[in-house]
């Protein structure tokens, strides 16, 4: 009964803490249609179009899960001077997200997704994006509008959310940790590999198996659970950062740390799902131990709510932010 309120009273606490979330957002547009035939132009399938929908991902699906868990998000990015950029625009302001920390740029354009689905299954994606280093203007503008954030608002913790599209770069990364260590914010991070190693002294550093594997260059399969400690320890070292959760995928997290002058990980193993989709989980998985980190609870509750909420939004179709209510439910449910 001790352990439920608990988790209550940390559900809760998450309704007074801001989030600041940096990094590359876009608009995830679905195309729902049903096939019905094969193009006799090439051996393709034909998708007649059904339904058309608009989503915010990347860093902005961050700041959806950060809203939905009760706390608020202040989000940080530059979007393209384009037709796409006033779509993501009206979807910030649907969702009722400030766009105060949103910088638009003619010399960028706004990422999209095209995500194509025929008989509900995913059959194609199309990318139009950038993905060179903002120019000199727009990130001192950038810097500028995180610089007046922090001034001005209480911010409990920062999250970078990197999908190497070049809102983040190592000086954005170093100017914006020298501003949080002062004022004692967490930074966590969810990484991509052009910056892998450029975060040093983050709080909380958060690789997949893939990205831990390129990021680090290694050759080593990473199959056994020891040697995924092991290096995720070393990695945890190199960054000087305090902890490394390692997704991975349907097996689970792992929390690596230095306890006093011991190294120590630990394991929370995923639960059996019907998997629907897997888009979208790794932000959920940052926002959530963002939340735990900034409401200062220990890293196995850390690894266990965010593991549980990543494989909470794998069943739903498409990107979308984890249900509080749901999360809390089957949060309680597994500690009777």
């Amino acid at each position: 009964m001790q352990k439920e309120t608990n988790y209550k009273q940390l559900f809760d606490e998450f309704n007074s803490l801001s989030v600041m979330v940096i990094g590359d957002v876009m608009v995830d547009s679905y195309l729902w249609g049903k096939v019905e035939r094969i193009s006799p132009e090439a051996p393709i399938p034909i998708v007649a179009l059904r339904k058309q929908e608009h989503r915010m991902g990347g860093a902005a699906n961050v700041a959806m899960n950060i809203r939905s868990m009760g706390a608020r998000p202040i989000l940080c990015s530059v979007i393209g001077a384009d037709e796409k950029g006033a779509q993501f625009l009206k979807l910030l302001k649907k969702e009722k997200i400030e766009a105060t920390g949103i910088i638009r740029s003619k010399r960028r354009i706004t990422t999209t997704k095209f995500r194509i689905f025929g008989n509900t299954y995913q059959m194609l994606r199309v990318d139009e994006e950038v993905d060179h280093d903002l120019v000199e203007s727009d990130y001192i503008t950038l810097i500028r509008v995180i610089e007046q954030v922090l001034a001005r608002e209480k911010v409990d913790c920062i999250i970078f959310q990197d999908y190497d599209k070049g809102v983040i770069t190592p000086r954005l990364i170093r100017e914006v940790i020298a501003m949080a260590q002062p004022l004692k914010i967490p930074v966590t991070v969810d990484p991509k590999k052009k910056n892998f190693m450029a975060y040093q002294q983050v709080t909380l550093f958060k690789p997949n198996l893939k990205e831990l594997k390129d990021g680090m260059s290694l050759i080593t399969d990473l199959n056994n659970r020891q040697v995924i400690m092991d290096a995720a320890q070393k990695l945890r070292a190199d960054l000087n950062c305090e902890y490394v959760l390692t997704t991975l995928s349907e097996k689970g997290v792992i929390i690596s740390m230095k306890n006093k002058q011991e190294e120590k990980s630990i394991f929370v193993p995923a639960h059996m799902r019907i998997i629907s989709d897997v888009s979208g989980a790794g932000d959920t998985v940052i926002s959530v131990a963002s939340l735990c980190l900034a409401a200062k609870r220990s890293p196995y509750e850390l690894a266990f709510i965010s593991n549980l909420a990543g494989g909470l939004v794998c069943e739903e179709v498409g990107v979308v932010p984890v249900n509080k209510d749901k999360l809390l439910k089957e949060v309680l449910t597994l500690l009777r």
